[in-house]
């Protein structure tokens, strides 16, 4: 049959290749009519699946253009399905949204509005017709115990074909379980049996009496979803019998019971055999713990409770304290959504993130060191400026000589010809060298500025030589003008105080690294201003761990690099390049 079409199709073909296509009542044509040679499914198929993709095959190339939901429609019903054309090597295929119905006709059209390449349509509306499977048989399983007062059975019932099912069976006290029969066939050795239906069943749990010389040993799990149990059975008297609760995920196990009473806390339970022995293993939902850690704000958790039971939603709530703003979750959770629920299926440390609010009057009039057109961004680097998760910058950024394709984690968005890009993670513009003038211009006397400063600056003369031998840790510093030979580490923090001199000026010269640890806040006080703090840091690098809160402007030689949750209140200038993660840049 199905030959027979597909050569009455061809023939079809040859007839139109060599006579041309009928111009009456039909559409124009150029050379060779446009046919469909065959169908998938086929007209008159049946038993077609529900996720069937339907396609029609043409005899030659067609206009990609012209093979679109309107020439290529399916219907079941005199109604359109939903659906996606596509078209590729004489296939157009029309792809359903969803699987179709069951033990339903429905009819494919290729309309005139196919074309092929060369304009030519369709003479006629191709339509064919299939129909889809039947539904389902449904199946019985029947159980039953013997003898009946040697145990329970359960699992018996109506189920779709190729449902996958379990039946159980429960011997009673002074009786083990056999086996499953089927017509006097064994079938299982297990209590618990799972099958694939395909036919009903007849199923028969077999129990036998336990001799006198033996008892039994049954157990059992509470809640059933809570885990498993070994070692039941049927054991000689005074033997030693070990039964084993193992639990399942999200359970913990508690103890094992003799009618009601505990006998043991050990899931691996060995006694002494001296009578029919009917144990339980009780579980109880696993209870996690969750620990939220917040500074410069707060975190409400709603339920608050001290633990929580597997799958328990716990919505956590961020309020930043006066002057900060909510940053940012992690840990256990990341992301920015405020409120957040969390999912608990595991103990959880979570860290709420603030930054500090930039605030008006933050510029100082007449800073230590100028910055020069250095001082309009918040981030300017050489050759590269990256990050991994959700930070934030507040201020503009810039990379010269480098190019854009060097400022990577931020997504830029580049209208042609502008003078600027955009982030998400940036409230500012974003100038690199390729783009509109001035900007090429400006980015060079930036950094020009910037290593101005950087001269400068190391310059000055110096007030205090070698302090602390380079570590701080909880000092209170004065204004002027610092120089270490060395390294400066800072380990909990320090506080820069100003004297009530506002805009009090602080220069730090280290000739080697500067290293914040986690944790540690530069404090200022009495007028002193992010603004009009420099760190000049010649050696590899300066690094602010995690969680630091940092102020002033970091003038690097080489690499400046911002720690999970580092917050700096001031401007990023490097000669080579910063990158951060998850933290925030706010320009003073």
């Amino acid at each position: 049959m199905i030959a027979k079409k597909l050569l009455t199709t061809i023939a079809f073909a040859f007839v139109l290749l060599f006579s041309g296509c009928a111009e009456d009542d039909f559409n124009e044509v150029d050379g060779l009519c446009p046919l469909v040679l065959s169908t998938v499914p086929e007209d008159g198929d049946i038993d077609v699946p529900l996720n069937q993709v339907i396609t029609a095959t043409f005899n030659e190339k067609m206009n990609p253009t012209t093979i679109t939901g309107a020439s290529f429609t399916v219907s079941a019903n005199g109604t359109l399905i939903d659906g996606t054309v596509t078209y590729s090597n004489l296939t157009a295929t029309f792809t359903p949204s969803s699987l179709l119905d069951e033990d339903t006709e429905y009819t494919g059209t290729i309309t005139t509005l196919a074309k092929d390449e060369r304009g030519n349509a369709l003479q006629e509306n191709y339509v064919w017709s299939f129909v889809t499977v039947l539904p389902l048989p449904e199946y019985s399983v029947e159980v039953s115990s013997s003898p009946s007062i040697g145990g329970l059975t359960a699992g018996g019932g109506l189920f779709d074909q190729g449902t996958a099912v379990t039946v159980t069976a429960v011997p009673n006290v002074g009786y083990t379980f056999t086996n499953w029969t089927e017509n006097g066939i064994q079938v299982s050795t297990s209590a618990n049996y799972q099958f694939v239906l395909i036919a009903d069943r007849t199923l028969v749990a077999n129990y036998t009496l336990i001799p006198p010389a033996q008892f039994a040993v049954n157990t059992s799990a509470l809640p059933v979803a809570g885990g498993s149990t070994t070692g039941s059975g049927s054991f000689d008297v005074g033997s030693n019998v070990t039964v084993t609760a193992t639990a399942n995920t999200g359970y913990t196990f508690v103890n094992w019971t003799l009618a009601g009473v505990q006998v043991s806390t050990n899931a691996n339970y060995t006694f002494v055999l001296s009578a029919n022995t009917t144990l339980i293993a009780n579980f109880a939902v696993s209870a996690y713990t969750l620990n939220v850690t917040a500074v410069n704000g707060t975190v409400v958790k709603n339920p608050d409770n001290a633990t929580y039971n597997n799958g328990d939603n716990v919505e956590l709530t961020a309020t930043p304290n006066s002057g900060y703003e909510f940053l940012n979750w992690t840990g256990d959770a990341t992301g920015t959504n405020n409120p957040l629920t969390v999912l608990m299926d595991g103990n959880k440390n979570i860290t709420a993130n603030f930054v500090l609010i930039a605030t008006a009057g933050g510029e100082c009039a007449t800073p230590a060191v100028d910055l020069g057109t250095a001082g309009n961004y918040a981030i300017l680097a050489e050759s590269g400026i990256s990050t991994t998760g959700t930070t934030s910058v507040t201020g503009d950024m810039g990379i010269f000589p480098l190019e854009a394709t060097y400022i990577t984690g931020f997504d830029l968005i580049l209208t042609a010809g502008a003078a600027y890009s955009t982030s998400s993670l940036v409230t500012g513009k974003i100038y690199a060298p390729s783009y509109a003038v001035p900007t090429p211009t400006n980015l060079n006397t930036a950094v020009n500025d910037m290593h101005t400063a950087f001269t400068t600056a190391n310059g000055l003369a110096v007030d205090v030589t070698e302090y602390m031998a380079g570590n701080l840790n909880g000092q209170t510093l004065a204004s002027g003008v610092y120089k270490w030979g060395t390294g400066l580490s800072i380990t909990n923090g320090i506080t820069l105080d100003g004297g009530g001199v506002d805009c009090a000026k602080f220069v730090f010269i280290i000739d080697q690294d500067l290293t914040v640890g986690d944790g540690a806040i530069i404090t200022l006080a009495n007028g002193a201003k992010a603004d009009n703090i420099f760190w000049m840091v010649a050696g590899s690098g300066a690094m602010l761990g995690t969680t630091v809160q940092f102020q002033g402007n970091i003038l690097s030689k080489t690499l400046i690099s911002l720690n999970t949750g580092a917050t700096i209140n001031g401007r990023l200038l490097a000669q080579t390049a910063v990158t951060l993660d998850a933290a925030a840049v706010v320009k003073p």
